[in-house]
């Protein structure tokens, strides 16, 4: 049960004066009435903290959850914040706010766009749910002075988030993040006007850009795609399945492919939005055959071989392919994707510029993702470079270097996230489902399927075979002895040299948590370093790159494995028999999961 004290007694009083919700403020009266103290608490001494990616969390009362008062909070956080750096921006351009299909998000919508109208500032507010990529579009299109995007992505149903764009229209970083932070918290006293969505139906000052938005994306899409790709669409008549997995992409995949010529059939039970996702254990392609079920079952049923799934807010893209032979189905990983969408950026980038200097040229993906696009670099000659994990680092990276005059065609990250060119700085699953349908059609006049083209690359710069997964541990403590003890192997600040009795030898070591890379002349890593996450990389002498790390908004423990072969090592057996020995040599040795009772992924 707890006891009431005075620091919680005065956060209730003050829950119950400042909360206008009847859902949200009659659960705390609720809670007070049955003496439950230790829940109070929980809701209402901790706060959901504003970082890189925004806020995320469950939707209840109370500061630790998104609802009503803490967007509200947030929200004014935010104008003090813009007000403070760049008011001639937002008092110009103002900002742009979209929402996705779940519970409540136009309704925190809704809540922010009040704000901003009732200060007297410009907001492009869209008339009904977008997928996350217009955003940081319409940003770089109106030249405003930030986006707000309303979805948890595909998080549970419980869930919802708020996820900033800066001006530049990439993902937010540090230190704008604590700066947003220091205003909420300067600001927490919610107006009376913050409640009054009814400035929405009277006000000029409020837009809906989702037309023009709409128009711009398609019309991007046209100059992006070779007319003689349009031929092929067309002549091909690939039939794909399309799953929106219950969220917002249906409608927007659809336009853009009737634009480019492919045929589709939607999986009809889940091609509309649904905030309860009633269908699937987890909204999130990522999850593989498990989350797929409905999508076979319309393409065996519909005879088509391709399956394009996108995650609710439409960021994320996944592909399945059946093989006409075996009646088998495929599902990509996120690395055979982005090694599939690599090889067909740079292809179409060089075929509409033949004459094109490849130096100025480049390609990247996150420390997690697999190091296929770093050989074809160097085979190819354009430019890799290798980021922090998240797309705001390789958004804000393509930003700075699209000012130097460069040309980032493609970046990825293994987590099914693509961005292909650079009219969003973010990943993309619209765009990303566009070049999977145009490169399927193209393989197949050339009588080829994406494994069989996957392949060919792999022949081409090398096999590069991953194993990902992750253990449970909700133990904080548990997890740093389990990293200090990797840092501390033989020791004071020894990492391992190698596994299974040295029969595998490391050559290098970057720590992130620490910022020691021992590539570098003076030992100092050149990626940015955070002491809030573990994240610990050893390369291999044999090719195999493994990174463990933890999750920022999970208790897990995260490994990351590929083998990097050279294009003259041909048995992909003998690879994956390697890699799997390795990878079982380095969770017994480093993780130690029986020792420390870490709970394995589940299948």
């Amino acid at each position: 049960m707890g006891k009431q004290d005075s620091q919680l007694d005065e956060k209730i009083q003050e829950w119950l004066a400042w909360d206008k919700n009847p859902t949200t403020s009659a659960t705390i009266k609720k809670l007070l009435e049955e003496k439950k103290f230790d829940e109070l608490s929980e809701k209402l001494l901790k706060r959901l903290s504003f970082g890189t990616a925004g806020l995320r969390g469950k939707m209840d009362a109370g500061y630790s959850a998104m609802n009503d008062l803490v967007i509200i909070q947030t929200g004014q956080g935010l104008l003090k914040y813009l007000e403070h750096c760049d008011k001639k921006l937002l008092k110009g351009s103002g900002i742009v706010i979209g929402y996705d299909g779940r519970h409540n998000s136009k309704r925190f919508a809704e809540l922010t766009a009040a704000i901003f109208l009732h200060a007297g500032y410009p907001v492009r507010l869209f008339g009904r749910v977008v997928p996350t990529p217009f955003v940081p579009f319409a940003v770089s299109k109106y030249k405003t002075a930030i986006g707000v995007m309303v979805t948890a992505s595909h998080n549970p149903k419980e869930d919802n988030g708020y996820k900033v764009y800066g001006p530049n229209s990439s993902q937010i970083v540090s230190p704008v993040d604590k700066d947003i932070q220091r205003n909420i918290l300067e600001n927490l006293v919610p107006l009376a006007t913050s409640w009054d969505t009814g400035i929405l139906k009277s006000t000029k000052l409020l837009t809906d850009p989702l037309e023009e938005t709409l128009d711009g994306y398609l019309n991007v899409i046209k100059d992006t795609i070779l007319p003689e790709h349009i031929e092929y669409n067309r002549k091909a008549k690939v039939l794909f399945t399309y799953t929106a997995m219950h969220g917002v992409g249906y409608g927007y995949v659809k336009k853009v492919f009737d634009l480019i010529g492919v045929q589709m059939v939607p999986v009809e039970k889940q091609k509309d939005p649904h905030p309860d996702f009633p269908t699937v254990k987890f909204p999130n392609p990522e999850e593989g055959k498990s989350s797929l079920e409905l999508s076979f079952k319309t393409a065996n049923e519909k005879n088509s071989r391709v399956i394009i799934a996108n995650d609710p807010d439409a960021d994320r893209m996944a592909t399945a392919e059946k093989n006409e032979k075996t009646g088998e189905w495929k599902v990509f990983t996120g690395n055979e994707l982005g090694a599939l969408l690599g090889w067909w950026c740079l292809y179409c980038f060089k075929t509409k510029y033949p004459n094109e200097d490849l130096k100025n040229v480049y390609m990247m993906s996150s420390t997690v993702s697999s190091m296929i696009l770093r050989s074809m670099s160097q085979k190819e000659g354009f430019n890799f470079i290798e980021t922090l994990t998240g797309f705001k680092w390789m958004g804000n990276k393509s930003y700075e270097l699209l000012k130097q005059g460069k040309k980032v065609i493609f970046a990825y990250e293994e987590a099914i996230g693509y961005c292909c060119g650079t009219a969003v700085l973010d990943k993309d699953g619209i765009s990303a489902a566009f070049q999977v349908a145009t490169l399927t059609s193209f393989l197949h006049f050339q009588k080829k399927t994406l494994s069989e083209k996957l392949e060919e690359i792999y022949n081409e710069y090398g096999y590069h075979v991953s194993r990902n997964s992750y253990f449970i541990c909700h133990d904080g403590e548990k997890i740093k002895r389990i990293f200090e003890r990797i840092r501390n192997i033989s020791g004071p600040n020894t990492y391992p040299s190698g596994i299974l009795g040295a029969k595998y030898k490391i050559n290098t070591v970057r720590d992130l948590t620490t910022g020691y890379d021992n590539t570098q002349p003076d030992n100092k890593a050149i990626l940015p370093v955070s002491k809030s996450n573990q994240m610990v990389t050893f390369n291999f002498t044999n090719g195999l790159v493994c990174t463990l790390r933890t999750s920022g908004t999970e208790p897990k423990i995260k490994y990351y494995t590929e083998m990097c072969a050279s294009p003259d090592t041909t048995d992909r057996q003998a690879i994956v028999a390697t890699l799997n020995e390795m990878v079982d040599g380095l969770i017994e040795e480093l993780l130690q999961p029986v020792q420390n009772e870490l709970i394995p992924k589940s299948d």
